[in-house]
């Protein structure tokens, strides 16, 4: 849970970041987040979350 949120916190700042760089626009910000809540609703989401599991448990034995 508390990775969880502290991804999600990240992926929030990254997306404000490149908003207000404007690498990234307002549609295309809507877009990405719209896709992240729909793949949430899917059975993809389970897939996701081993996949980021095992990323940050790769990255924590370094």
């Amino acid at each position: 849970m508390v990775i969880t949120i502290s991804l999600a916190l990240l992926f929030g700042i990254v997306l404000v970041i490149l908003l207000r760089t404007r690498h990234l626009g307002y549609g295309s910000a809507f877009v990405a987040a719209m896709f992240g809540f729909t793949l949430a609703s899917t059975g993809a989401a389970a897939l996701v979350t081993n996949l980021i599991s095992a990323v940050l448990g790769a990255l924590s034995h370094l």
